[in-house]
């Protein structure tokens, strides 16, 4: 990420006095799965200090890696949280080997269901180190989850996404997070009554959970939502404890949470070029709103809630709903 695009988003955040967390460089591990024979590159950003801290962890979308998220981790990391960067195995930039058959092999079931045992193996991995330096400071009780695309299905899937028909939070479920971010979620509708069929999706998430998409995010490559589905995830969601950002102009990347990529790697993803000029001023927005969702949600702060009851700086086009 870019120093001069760093310093502004970290600056547009309105949560505590500056200098209070100075950010430290991430470090790059791996850990590994002795039962699945699996190592999950990582990547972690802890907050300054020494004392305990909430964590929310970020999954990449489909061909991605450990880049995916940067903009996002480090503003939470500047307002006070450990930020965890999964990198999956089979879905991530490795696909890209061969073509569009490597991006269809990555969206498969199998891979989703691996992200699913990623996610679930980091987690107890975390609570088997709980005595080892900085895992110690993370807080049980205030873990986050998020994800880009295919990364937002799986942050679907452990608040409890379900399959229609079905009653009660989907199998994939996991109890340990306590309030979730979906960058662009959808599913995949076959029917043109979208919001009927979230809230069968979407009817068991009682969690936490705020979704961020746009008016021009879109389906991309092979597998994914169109934008009524994805614009339709907050309507499947039951009352109480739910939040939609949609950013007027904002495209499918804009969500990525990467540096800016240049003109080639623009007209590769067919971006339109309106929405890369709004791109950094969309992301700012996004950093804010994110961090205030989590230090409302994970770490009870008011003068969040209160922020989030009407968010600053969004254009005449923005949307923010809550409740």
């Amino acid at each position: 990420m870019r120093r001069r695009q760093a310093c502004a988003l970290v600056a547009a955040l309105p949560l505590l006095p500056r200098g209070a967390f100075a950010a430290e460089p991430p470090r790059d591990f791996e850990w590994t799965d002795a039962a699945r024979n699996r190592t999950l590159p990582l990547r972690v950003r802890w907050p300054a200090g020494e004392g305990a801290c909430a964590l929310v962890l970020f999954s990449h979308g489909l061909g991605g890696n450990l880049e995916a998220g940067s903009v996002w981790a480090e503003a939470w990391q500047a307002a006070g949280f450990a930020v965890l960067n999964l990198q999956h195995p089979g879905s991530d930039t490795s696909i890209w080997q061969d073509g569009m058959r490597g991006a269809r092999s990555g969206a498969q079931l199998k891979q989703y269901l691996a992200r699913a045992e990623d996610a679930r193996f980091v987690l107890d991995e975390i609570g088997r180190r709980r005595d080892e330096p900085g895992w110690r400071r993370i807080r049980p009780d205030a873990i986050g989850f998020s994800g880009h695309s295919f990364g937002a299905r799986l942050t679907q899937a452990i608040a409890g996404e379900n399959l229609p028909g079905r009653r009660g939070p989907g199998p994939l479920a996991d109890p340990r997070p306590r309030a979730f971010i979906a960058f662009s979620p959808g599913f995949n509708a076959r029917s043109d009554d979208v919001v009927e069929v979230a809230k069968q999706h979407f009817a068991a998430i009682t969690r936490p959970f705020l979704c961020i998409t746009g008016t021009r995010d879109e389906a991309m490559i092979v597998g994914d939502a169109t934008n009524a589905a994805r614009r339709a995830v907050y309507d499947g969601l039951p009352a109480g404890a739910k939040a939609e950002l949609v950013l007027d102009g904002a495209d499918h990347m804009t969500f990525g949470g990467q540096s800016l990529p240049d003109r080639a790697r623009r007209r590769a993803l067919n971006r339109a070029e309106s929405a890369v000029e709004r791109e950094p001023a969309h992301r700012e927005i996004v950093a804010r709103i994110s961090a205030d969702w989590w230090r409302w949600r994970l770490l009870g702060d008011e003068a969040a809630r209160t922020r989030l009851a009407a968010p600053s700086g969004l254009a005449p086009g923005d949307g923010w709903r809550l409740g």
